[in-house]
């Protein structure tokens, strides 16, 4: 079965990755003011910041919509047998219900709802795009990631409290006792939203570290086959920083840096780091 993989752009795979495996990116609308981008398209997120610090105003992001999941799914069956495509959570976002009303219209489409973001989704696309490539079919393919999803480990740790204090996700008295304490906090995904778990203290590469610690610490219940270490525009050094942590800790069979697209930078600001894989 020839087999089109297509995902949203809360994806944030690297342009190589997505050209290697032929996968087809659907971007969100970024807004900034009363300009509209397409994330990864129109706009990079060093761009996004410098138009958010120039307006003090926090870009908004917004699903793709029906017709445009329907133009890519239909083009991409001309020449496939079948689409399997991949949304952001639903619980985040309106995506998964917009990609679910156009793959209706047409036949051999499937739609999975990661329950997941960033390169949650990733891992979740990358084991279709091998499995195609196996000659497995859509349905089990599918089947297979239903499961998997709910194995993925996915969190972040943001640097700055600002952006989500100004996307009405952290209140300006929390942000601001946060900022003078210097905390770090864990975002996690959990059922398919995010949730704030453990409140780093100190400088950002030593809350990196500790929080790498705290999330390997048991590597006899992590699947080694793959870890991706994203983050939203971070200083070098940091990165190879915990990247040697990561290796320390554990023997993962591929590490694969990435940089968050700007769905997930507009909503959590640069010096957001985090690292993502399953659990067994």
């Amino acid at each position: 079965m020839n087999i089109q993989i297509t995902a949203d752009s809360t994806c944030d795979l690297t342009p190589e990755l997505v050209k290697k495996y032929g996968i087809i990116i659907t971007p969100l609308a970024v807004n900034c003011g009363s300009e509209s981008y397409r994330d990864g398209v129109d706009i990079t997120p060093d761009v996004l910041y410098e138009k958010i610090a120039a307006s003090g105003q926090l870009a908004s992001t917004a699903a793709v919509n029906t017709q445009e999941y329907s133009d890519v799914f239909s083009a991409a069956l001309r020449d496939h047998d079948a689409v399997i495509h991949f949304t952001i959570s639903s619980a985040m976002s309106a995506c998964y219900q917009n990609a679910c009303a156009a793959a209706k219209e047409l036949e051999n489409v499937w739609i999975v709802d990661s329950r997941n973001l960033s390169t949650g989704i990733a891992h979740l696309v990358l084991d279709a795009c091998e499995m195609a490539s196996e000659g497995t079919a859509a349905a089990e393919i599918f089947k297979e990631l239903e499961l998997r999803k709910e194995k993925l480990d996915v969190s972040f740790v943001v640097d700055t409290l600002e952006y989500l204090r100004k996307g009405g996700r952290c209140t300006a008295v929390a942000a601001i006792g946060a900022n003078l304490l210097k905390l770090h906090p864990c975002i996690f995904v959990k059922d398919g939203e995010m949730g704030v778990g453990k409140k780093y203290r100190g400088k950002l590469t030593d809350c990196l570290t500790a929080y790498v610690k705290d999330r390997l610490a048991d590597p006899n219940t992590i699947d080694t086959r793959r870890i991706f270490i994203t983050d939203s525009g971070i200083d070098e050094s940091i990165r190879a920083s915990v990247e040697k942590e990561v290796r320390k800790l554990v023997s993962f069979d591929e590490i694969i840096h990435t940089r968050a697209g700007c769905t997930v930078s507009s909503h959590c600001g640069p010096g957001t780091l985090g690292i993502l894989y399953y659990r067994k």
